[in-house]
């Protein structure tokens, strides 16, 4: 269990200041588009409630870079990894409304079940809408939304901005297809809109062999690093090493299935 996951079923403060950014879900889309602007240097803050509906995939097999695929739910505790190794903070609870408040917004959460606190707010300069089983929380804003069944899609430009100046919206809730890969893509492509739009000095997120920049005479551009042989060794090996531990062995966690199939909330198979 991370620091992040041990802070929000515990309570946390009851308003947490100071983030520049606030995405709502803990899925693939969320967790891709937190991982970017926190290397980006914006602080980063993820609210999510319920499990994301990858962990219901019985083997995911179609995201680049797996060729024999992957657990769904391996593939997921990674992402959590990654979002926690680049400083992204995360707490349990489900947002409830988001307001503006200034030059920015003031994120309503209603907390975990667990938690010592019922309701908790976070203040933000961009919010990343992205938890698509339910947009409500969006209701108090000037955002199009169009129902489809039981669906609902926010309306965003070709860079996932909303009508609401820095209000964001990616993966499923803007009607992109239901892959992972594209979850992950597009999560990235508005995360990186967020950095972009915001005042961060920013170029590029790549790491590149030292003298790439510096031995052509320029500097190294915002965003980007320079490494020595010595730390890519280092961080290839530590990268190895942490990927043999991931995949020792099965997830301890069972199957999920959907909920209405079993006796579980979270539509956990008795295996």
């Amino acid at each position: 269990m991370s620091p992040s996951d041990t802070d929000a079923r515990t309570g946390g403060p009851t308003h947490d200041d100071g983030a520049a950014v606030v995405v709502v879900g803990g899925g693939v889309a969320e967790l891709t588009a937190a991982t970017y602007t926190a290397r980006a240097g914006l602080r980063t803050l993820v609210v999510d409630a319920p499990e994301s509906i990858l962990a219901r995939n019985a083997h995911l097999e179609n995201m680049p870079g797996f060729p024999g695929g992957i657990d769904a739910r391996r593939f997921l505790d990674l992402l959590r990894e990654q979002a926690d190794e680049n400083d992204v903070h995360r707490r349990s609870g489900r947002v409830t409304d988001v307001a503006i408040s200034g030059d920015g917004f003031d994120v309503t959460v209603a907390a975990a079940d667990d938690a010592a606190v019922d309701e908790w707010s976070a203040g933000a300069d961009a919010v990343i809408a992205a938890s698509w089983a339910d947009v409500s929380y969006l209701d108090g804003l000037d955002v199009e939304i169009r129902s489809a069944g039981s669906k609902q899609y926010v309306d965003v430009d070709e860079l996932g901005r909303t009508a609401v100046e820095g209000l964001y919206a990616a993966g499923r809730l803007t009607e992109k297809y239901h892959q992972a890969v594209v979850a992950a893509g597009h999560g990235a492509e508005v995360g990186l809109t967020v950095v972009h739009d915001s005042e961060v000095a920013y170029y590029h997120d790549w790491v590149t062999p030292e003298g790439y920049f510096t031995d052509r005479g320029r500097d190294v551009p915002p965003g980007c690093e320079e490494i020595d042989a010595d730390e890519r060794a280092r961080r290839r090996a530590a990268a190895r090493e942490r990927l043999q531990r991931s995949f020792d062995g099965p997830h301890p966690e069972p199957q999920r299935t959907h909920p209405s199939l079993v006796a579980d909330d979270l539509g956990r198979l008795d295996e």
